[in-house]
């Protein structure tokens, strides 16, 4: 059972994550839209996809998932920044999704921190 939480812990924020990635490497209008209104397009858009497929394999593999969580801590801290000072909790008439996602991958991180941190160096 702890080893099925364990997974369940990993696995929820590395799948938001990797999700994200079509929109971000294949110029989706909404994506573009947001790095734009963020002054970052193209190199933010691409740069926050690799940290985020970074972020999603190290939450992955289980000798590097403290280092995972604390990437997806300071980039989510990021995505959340740039959601409440700049771009508001609603993007593209999205209902707050990408905030919300943020949020969660946020939370899941905080969790994976506390639950690895005996595992770190």
């Amino acid at each position: 059972m702890k080893n099925f939480i364990n997974w369940a812990l990993r696995i929820l924020p590395a799948i938001i994550l990797l999700q994200t990635l079509f929109f971000k490497f294949t110029a989706h209008p909404d994506s573009v839209a947001i790095f734009s209104k963020l002054h970052a397009e193209p190199f933010g858009r691409i740069f926050s996809g690799i940290l985020e497929l970074i972020t999603a394999v190290l939450i992955l593999n289980p000798k590097t998932t403290f280092w995972g969580a604390m990437l997806g801590f300071f980039t989510m801290i990021g995505a959340i920044t740039s959601h409440i000072f700049i771009l508001g909790i609603e993007t593209n008439n999205d209902g707050g999704k990408l905030f919300y996602l943020a949020l969660t991958v946020l939370v899941f991180c905080v969790i994976l921190l506390f639950k690895f941190k005996k595992s770190k160096v």
